[in-house]
């Protein structure tokens, strides 16, 4: 009797993690949608859809201009109450923002900073933005924790910092500062990655199995790769390190303009210096890069895809994804001359693995590493809704 016990709480465990990650994903899915999906039954259903709503997870809710015969089926969503924070710690700025399940950001502050801090400088800081943040929350609030996109090679076992060369950290345990500092378990992994996984769940991969996601920061260039509709990580964590990955200008190998890298020769900084400008968010980066009608704006920018058509002719031929996503910066300077890049990579690229590429700028702008990093804190509630929901605050 015991061991039915066991089997039965484990079913009932996995079927609320089916209906919370369907309503996660989608944002809003019937009642009726869910019985076909998962092929429970409607009273299982029911049953499971009532005790996520009791732990606050999910609403439910009639539909919108529901009309015709018979009580249409009610249409569940993510709980308002139900949050995530997120971080990017970056050289120039630390953000933190609040964000609800479907990657719905609810409210960020940017936090400026003259220099790169040290882990224990970013974890104080950090904190103290978290508890502003959390204060306006309602009481009522299920906190899932703290995800955490930095800029660097994060070891996925247990979110330690190996290396983030821009901000100075090496072996740094983030993770571990920050949920001593919040006491909300925390998360870790490198932003690119959770760029792509962000974008693969809620932007433009949407549907997409095989997709290169390149995303340039002040801290540099970094990717993450998704195969076969998952993330590829590697063996620690560390795939999609395309920014450290060698190249060299359209001229010749002989010729690279300055050291060879691709985060090197595909910078932010120096497009920032052209415009005159110290230091810019995404935004206006890209309004600047897109009003400026100056000639050697234009002639960078032009460089900068000359260079970057080399690394994705490279990692086209060698992963062959269905679409390549470009965030931060990168989608800005393919704003600027979109053509440009996509006849400067299909000239490179092998005809086959090129015939079915599409090169996209991310959907998400710039809440897309904020929404990553949520997913972090979001995976385990939706593992086991019951257990961290309890945890977390239900």
């Amino acid at each position: 009797m015991n061991n039915r016990g066991t089997n039965l709480d484990t079913v009932r465990r996995y079927n609320l993690s089916r209906i919370l990650g369907l309503v996660h994903h989608r944002g809003a899915v019937s009642r009726s949608t869910l019985t076909r999906e998962t092929g429970l039954n409607r009273s299982t259903v029911a049953a499971l859809v009532g005790e996520l709503a009791a732990l606050r997870l999910v609403v439910e809710v009639e539909p919108a201009g529901a009309r015709g015969v018979g009580r249409p089926s009610p249409v569940v969503r993510p709980h308002p109450d139900c949050v995530a924070f997120a971080v990017n710690p970056e050289q120039d700025a630390i953000t933190v923002g609040i964000v609800r399940m479907h990657g719905h950001v609810v409210s960020q502050v940017r936090h400026e900073l003259d220099e790169p801090l040290g882990v224990d400088d970013t974890v104080r800081v950090t904190a103290g933005l978290i508890a502003d943040l959390r204060a306006g929350l309602p009481t009522s609030a299920v906190i899932a924790g703290v995800g955490v996109a930095v800029p660097g090679l994060v070891r996925v076992t247990d979110g330690l910092v190996r290396l983030a060369p821009h901000l100075g950290w090496v072996d740094a345990p983030v993770a571990t500062l920050l949920a001593e500092a919040t006491g909300l378990a925390c998360f870790a992994a490198n932003d690119a990655s959770l760029g792509a996984l962000a974008e693969h769940i809620f932007g433009a991969g949407r549907d997409v199995n095989d997709l290169i996601y390149l995303n340039g920061g002040p801290s540099g260039i970094g990717g993450g790769v998704i195969a076969n509709g998952m993330p590829l990580g590697g063996a620690g964590g560390y795939a999609g390190e395309f920014g450290h990955n060698l190249v060299t200008a359209p001229d010749g190998p002989d010729k690279p303009s300055t050291g060879g890298v691709l985060e090197d020769e595909v910078n932010r900084t120096r497009l920032l210096g052209l415009l005159g400008l110290k230091s810019a968010d995404p935004v206006e980066l890209e309004r600047a890069l897109l009003d400026s009608d100056d000639a050697e704006v234009r002639r960078e920018v032009s460089r900068q895809l000359g260079i970057l058509s080399i690394a994705l002719r490279n990692a086209i031929n060698v992963l062959n994804p269905e679409l390549v996503v470009l965030g931060g910066f990168l989608g800005s300077i393919h704003a600027v001359d979109a053509e440009l890049l996509e006849t400067l990579v299909a000239g490179q690229t092998l005809s086959a693995s090129y015939e079915d590429v599409r090169i996209v700028r991310a959907t998400l702008g710039p809440d897309l590493l904020l929404i990553g990093a949520a997913e972090l804190a979001f995976e385990p509630l939706i593992a086991d809704p019951a257990r961290v929901a309890l945890r977390a605050g239900a």
